[in-house]
């Protein structure tokens, strides 16, 4: 096949992004300025304190907190947000408010922002939010994300799961439109050095002993890119982190098989969650050159198998499962299932085998790497 002249490449990288665009664009229709607190817990309704650090600059919109412009260091802050009662809504979606003040009976609500002024503000946090098992989750959203957007979803992700865990988001400078992947991906890019800090220091508190870390779709890339600094600076990664976990992570498979290999043998447990009708990784691909992505690839294929399986990457294949969004992105999410077993067996430690047989008839769900479940 002969290459494609300069114009016509351009071409189709603009009907990509296009493409792209109509794919994504029913993320935008909600209310700005969620943030802004109004109302108390009613009953029945449950609530979610988590600590941010981010590279956002701070925005001066009521409401909105933190833009998506970059900032040349990290700030903290910590937020409330509650959760309608079990009645009122459906495990794995996120009720988004219709309009303002939210119903906090019907819809997730804001119910407290407060900015912290250094480490010693978010140990302090940490101290005061760690559950008995002194685990951590640290959340990484992925692209075209408002920080809005990225609060809520963790949100529902630290309560549905129901994960023993004091909830950490990391946030990075996401112009939240689907028109800005390359500014998404350069942002990724400015914020390595300060995910590695934010995840070196967590690590360290004497508050806390174990360590979970999930980075979704673009997220992923951040995670993979701060960990393989950690580890080529320290030596190794520090032992309280325990987990790692890849939701549809949009990584090139060339790249992370370099990151991997910068882990040098890391023992930290890695799960990678994929689905190859995972229509956002198509059209990455598509503008990546269309090498495979991560997130999208079929783990029993000759050409990865063996690969992961020597690795000891546990590699589940939602392919199969239904649900979730039009895109196929955030199933690991949106499931019901799936988002309980990443709180009562991921990061409590364990992990999703081909021992779990129902679970595999139910869902459709296969396994790759998994060895026998230790715990």
């Amino acid at each position: 096949m002969g290459s494609l002249a300069p114009g016509k490449v351009q071409r189709a990288r603009v009907a990509v992004i296009v493409a792209m665009a109509i794919v994504l664009g029913a993320c935008a229709s909600r209310p700005n300025a969620l943030l802004q607190p109004s109302g108390d817990l009613v009953p029945g309704a449950s609530k979610v304190d988590m600590l941010v650090a981010t590279t956002r600059a701070p925005s001066d919109t009521p409401g909105v907190v933190f833009g998506g412009s970059r900032a040349p260091g990290v700030s903290l802050a910590s937020l409330v947000i509650s959760i309608p009662p079990s009645n009122q809504r459906r495990i794995g979606e996120v009720q988004w408010p219709r309009r303002l003040p939210a119903d906090p009976a019907r819809e997730f609500a804001t119910l407290d922002v407060t900015q912290l002024a250094g480490v010693e503000a978010a140990s302090g946090w940490l101290k005061g939010n760690m559950p008995k098992g002194r685990r951590v989750l640290i959340f990484v959203h992925g692209f075209n994300n408002q920080f809005q957007d990225a609060v809520y979803r963790f949100a529902q992700i630290a309560h549905d799961s129901g994960a023993k865990a004091a909830p950490v988001l990391f946030a990075w400078p996401s112009r939240g439109s689907a028109l800005a992947y390359g500014y998404d991906r350069e942002s990724t890019n400015a914020s390595r050095d300060a995910f590695e800090e934010t995840v070196w220091r967590i690590s360290q508190d004497p508050n806390v002993d174990d360590v979970t870390i999930m980075g979704h779709s673009m997220g992923a890339w951040l995670v993979m890119e701060g960990l393989r600094q950690m580890a080529i600076r320290h030596g190794k990664l520090p032992a309280s982190i325990r987990n790692v976990i890849l939701a549809s992570p949009d990584i090139d498979v060339d790249v992370f098989a370099t990151q991997w290999r910068a882990l040098q043998r890391s023992e930290v447990r890695f799960t990678v969650f994929v689905s190859r009708n995972d229509r956002a990784l198509r059209l990455s691909r598509r503008l990546a050159g269309r090498v495979d992505r991560l997130g999208q690839i079929n783990p029993k294929d000759a050409a990865y198998f063996e690969a992961l399986d020597r690795s000891g990457i546990i590699v589940i294949d939602l392919t199969a499962l239904r649900g979730g969004d039009s895109l196929n992105h955030s199933k690991f999410a949106q499931s019901p299932e799936i988002v309980k077993l990443i709180g009562k067996r991921l990061v409590a430690g364990q992990t999703i085998t081909d021992s779990d047989i129902s679970l595999g008839e139910r869902l459709g769900i296969a396994t790759v790497g998994a060895g026998t479940d230790s715990n």
